[in-house]
């Protein structure tokens, strides 16, 4: 595999962070916004009276947060429950991947959700056979976590073997602990890894189940379920010839349509089914995602594409047939409604909202200044990054103006002066699993979020797992 593609990878399983690999623009360094730095601001939008108004009305509409800490009172969140209402599904995003404020805040607010609204699930990028394996822990107490968040959050998903996230999977289990006819469960809605566990649920419901299909399925399925820690198995997969993941999509394509077809005769029979299906559909989407020219600019895009509508269908499906409320957590990129960027054609946002409609809110966050856990983008090692001040002109360094440190804005229902300015795209922060990154990124926020949780200041995570 180039350095190329091995930067790439767990840039395009988490975000876009890492994806542009030319030399940074000249004068950025990674404790500088390039992006910011080099984007003109210019027109009546960024002249000082338009955006003091702007300021105002923000200042009129916005929220106060408190704390981003998930303990104690949360009664400063019943203004984002007014503006979330009724929605079945709230993607709630991050403008880094490794901030412990944005985390801390997911925690606090799925608290908040779960206790207040009803909301029974919370979804993490993660391969959907992972979620399963910490679903089983939040629900049954099995296995050690340590254990798990070590052999699950592996490759591109290690950057979430985090405190912050420790804390979140421990107090949902705590949680159901208390309440055991009416718990809280974790999913996994991402397709870049399923595990040998994935692959003995569905061979054991069809020896049970299906058994004249045992020797087919098995069949199928032969060479393909991991025998190494899920890195190792991750960075093997991509080395092998496009033809090669190619053949071993359409095999287990196959086991999918198999199993699809079955018509099941008892409602019992028909939930064993439903689950068995989607397994087999979990690992269908990882080798279908995987087959893909990962040399090819045209071809990623079409794979990130691929995954954002993977990642949005297993969500709808753990709705329809869990019936559950879901906590939605992703990259701003992926919760919101346009990227503003060629390389996601179509995110994961837009294809909720095709699917759910107004049953879908997306919350972005934004931040004024701070630091993060990133991906090195000329090693792949993680480490501290700590950017300055946005620059002016930037979305961040004009919502940073209003007097609220910390608030909660509808952009929906802000005044018209704030609804014109948040629909023009400007310079913002969009850092992702990689860094330094010389993209400049350019977002409208009112087009991409139906609200906003701006942050004044963020410190990075505390990382568990190895660099």
């Amino acid at each position: 595999m180039t350095r190329r593609t091995a930067v790439i990878i767990p840039s395009v399983l988490l975000s876009l962070g890492a994806m542009a690999l030319s030399p940074p623009a000249l004068g950025a360094t990674a404790h500088e916004s390039p992006h910011v730095m080099s984007v003109p601001v210019s027109g009546a939008s960024a002249s000082g009276k338009h955006v003091e108004s702007v300021v105002a009305a923000v200042e009129r509409s916005a929220h106060t947060l408190k704390s981003t800490e998930p303990q104690g009172s949360a009664r400063d969140l019943d203004a984002l429950g007014r503006m979330i209402a009724g929605a079945d599904v709230v993607g709630l995003g991050e403008a880094t991947h490794g901030s412990r404020d944005f985390f801390r805040m997911k925690h606090r607010v799925f608290r908040y959700l779960v206790e207040k609204k009803g909301f029974r699930s919370f979804s993490l990028e993660l391969p959907w056979s992972s979620g399963m394996r910490i679903d089983d822990y939040v629900l049954h107490g099995k296995g050690d976590l340590e254990d798990i968040a070590r052999e699950e959050f592996q490759g591109a998903y290690r950057i979430w073997n985090n405190q912050d996230y420790i804390d979140l999977i421990e107090w949902m289990r705590a949680y159901n602990t208390d309440h055991p006819h009416d718990p809280v469960r974790f999913m996994g809605d991402d397709m870049g890894y399923a595990g040998p566990e994935l692959y003995q649920r569905v061979s054991g419901y069809v020896a049970d189940n299906l058994p004249s299909l045992s020797e087919r399925v098995a069949e199928l399925y032969r060479g393909l379920p991991p025998t190494t820690d899920a890195g190792t198995y991750y960075t093997e997969y991509l080395q092998l010839p496009q033809a090669e993941r190619k053949e071993r999509a359409a095999r287990t394509r196959e086991v999918y349509e198999l199993l699809r077809k079955q018509r099941p005769r008892t409602a019992a029979d028909r939930q064993k089914h439903l689950w068995a299906v989607q397994h087999a559909r979990a690992i269908h989407q990882m080798a279908e995602g995987l087959s893909f020219d990962i040399t090819d600019d045209a071809q990623i895009a079409a794979m990130m594409k691929y995954r954002d509508r993977t990642m949005a269908e297993n969500v709808a499906w753990w709705h329809q047939y869990t019936g559950d409320r879901i906590l939605l957590s992703a990259h701003n990129t992926h919760v919101s409604y346009d990227s503003f960027d060629v390389r996601y054609p179509k995110t994961q946002g837009a294809f909720l909202r095709d699917a759910l409609g107004r049953d879908y809110v997306s919350v972005g966050f934004t931040f004024y200044k701070g630091a993060f856990k990133a991906f090195g983008t000329d090693d792949d090692v993680i480490r501290t990054y700590r950017v300055g001040a946005a620059k002016p002109g930037s979305n961040e360094e004009v919502l940073d103006r209003a007097r609220q440190d910390d608030y909660v804005l509808d952009l929906r229902t802000a005044p018209a002066v704030a609804r014109g300015w948040l629909a023009t795209p400007r310079a913002t922060w969009n850092i992702g699993a990689g860094w330094p990154d010389p993209t400049e990124y350019r977002t409208a926020l009112g087009r991409a979020h139906d609200i906003i949780v701006h942050l004044h200041d963020v410190e990075a995570t505390t990382y568990l797992g190895n660099p």
